[in-house]
């Protein structure tokens, strides 16, 4: 594949599911997962169901490599869901591609999650003792298979309800039955899902983004441990699992979800633009321009447009035909990845003092590769301004945001990353004005990969690796993790 941001946390995936009678579940679910395609680029699978019987088709690559009109015309039915992947736990290869396909009491199932689970290992230990064989590594096929068994005594929302209380980590999750389309969402509500309406049906998406497409239109999100469930009577909603403390993931509106969709009552491009207003108020700068890297840096650099009086200026094109690719380039082209999707504007940056405007640094490689491309444009001077506070923590929630060694803000101070990356200067939005910027009382996050406090306790043969620094020495001088729960 071709270089991947190393300032970028990995996608995520995204669900979608649809119950329209008389019409194509699988061409609505095409055009659904083309608007989710963003949350994961791995892998792509759509399942349907006609009533009776469930069809499915998945496979590595893009929605566009997986998906044609001829095997469209195999997905016959009325009732669907899809998932787009990028792989947090298990290998990237087709046995952990999804929707999961299971055989089970009420017939042929399919399972597609978005989310990590904490206890996959011991509930996929328990299970394998039991007799249960796996194909795949993911913790999506212990929810498949848990919910095999819970069907064996329960009808599917009672069923549901029981794995929901089995498992423990961040979930959002769309079952397909025969004759049935549940949505459901983990207790502290880390990962999205909403449901909606589309003319004689309904729809359940990760973002509201997919539902434009196939116009639907959004109802409103789960809530944190709640069911959706669909069929020939309608939709009904139903708590499956107490509610938590509600930990809704902070980089959804950071970076993750698509700026045209909406969460938690706010349009996502306005809550950026936000975040950019209040980066301007915390790390105020003398300079000539703002420049945001495209395009997640966009609404944010509007932002500090606006409260700086800085003009907004465009200082790199983004290709938009650079996308992923099975042939693995050599090192030499490694080294000139950003290159590749970023192209300088000599004539808006030479002789400037530049605000450059970004989302997120992670292990601080990419931020310097693109500081250096300004400056060799002509730019007099670089000041970094970031939207997300500094990550100093991994998730495990269902992000591949590296081991904590590899986090820059965990290794190195502000200064020491700004000398790392070559700027004039560097300043990141406080964690106070990431979540103010998204709703006023600020409350409701998931902000483990900022300060440390984790929603869900993770057992220490999933975290012992990932929390570790690089040397005792320097592990004495940083705070430990917190489980809240």
């Amino acid at each position: 594949m071709l270089p991947q941001a190393g300032d970028r946390p990995k996608e995520e995936c995204g669900v979608f599911g649809v119950y329209q009678p008389n019409e194509s579940a699988a061409t609505l679910a095409y055009f659904g997962l083309f608007a989710l395609q963003h949350r994961g680029q791995e892998s792509a699978g759509i399942a349907v169901s006609d009533g009776t019987s469930v069809r499915h088709v998945k496979a590595m690559g893009l929605v566009n490599q997986v998906f044609n009109e001829e095997n469209l015309k195999t997905l016959e039915g009325h009732i669907g869901i899809g998932h787009t992947r990028y792989s947090t736990t298990g290998g990237s290869v087709e046995a952990n591609a999804q929707p999961i396909f299971c055989q089970s009491q009420v017939g042929d199932i399919a399972v597609a999650h978005n989310g990590n689970l904490v206890n996959a290992k011991e509930v996929r230990d328990r299970l394998q003792a039991q007799g249960v064989l796996f194909e795949g590594t993911n913790d999506s096929e212990v929810i498949a298979q848990l919910l095999v068994m819970a069907l064996r005594t329960h009808e599917p929302a009672h069923a549901v309800a029981s794995v929901m209380r089995e498992i423990e980590g961040a979930y959002s999750v769309v079952v397909l039955t025969p004759q049935m389309l549940i949505g459901f969402r983990d207790p502290n509500g880390i990962r999205p899902l909403v449901a909606g309406t589309i003319a004689g049906g309904f729809v359940v998406a990760s973002e509201t983004c997919a539902f434009g497409p196939i116009a639907a239109t959004p109802e409103r999100e789960l809530e944190p441990g709640e069911m959706v469930i669909i069929d020939e009577h309608g939709m009904r909603f139903a708590q499956g699992a107490p509610t938590r403390a509600p930990a809704m993931c902070l980089f959804e509106f950071i970076y993750f979800a698509r700026p045209d969709s909406h969460m938690y009552g706010t349009s996502l491009y306005a809550a950026r633009e936000r975040m950019g207003e209040a980066l301007a108020g915390e790390w105020p700068v003398e300079a000539d321009i703002v420049v945001p890297v495209p395009d997640s840096g966009i609404p944010a650099a509007l932002g500090f447009s606006k409260v700086s009086g800085l003009p907004f200026r465009e200082g790199m094109m983004k290709s938009r035909y650079i996308q992923r690719t099975f042939i693995q380039p050599e090192q030499r082209l490694r080294e000139l990845g950003v290159r590749m999707k970023l192209m300088p504007l000599p004539d808006h940056l030479d002789g400037q003092r530049v605000v450059l405007v970004d989302d997120s640094i992670v292990r601080a490689t990419t931020t310097g590769q693109i500081v250096r491309m300004l400056r060799e444009a002509g730019a007099k001077e670089v000041h970094v301004r970031i939207t997300a506070p500094p990550i100093k923590w991994p998730c495990f929630y269902g992000i591949d945001m590296a081991r904590r060694k590899e986090l820059a803000a965990s290794r190195m101070t502000i200064d020491e990353i700004r000398q790392h990356i070559g700027a004039d200067s560097l300043g990141y939005l406080s964690i106070n004005g990431a979540t103010k910027a998204v709703r006023k009382d600020g409350e409701g996050f998931c902000l483990a990969c900022f300060n440390g406090e984790y929603p869900i306790k993770v057992p220490d043969h999933v975290s012992k690796e990932a929390l570790e620094l690089t040397s005792r020495d320097a592990e004495e001088t940083r705070p430990m993790a917190k489980f809240l729960t």
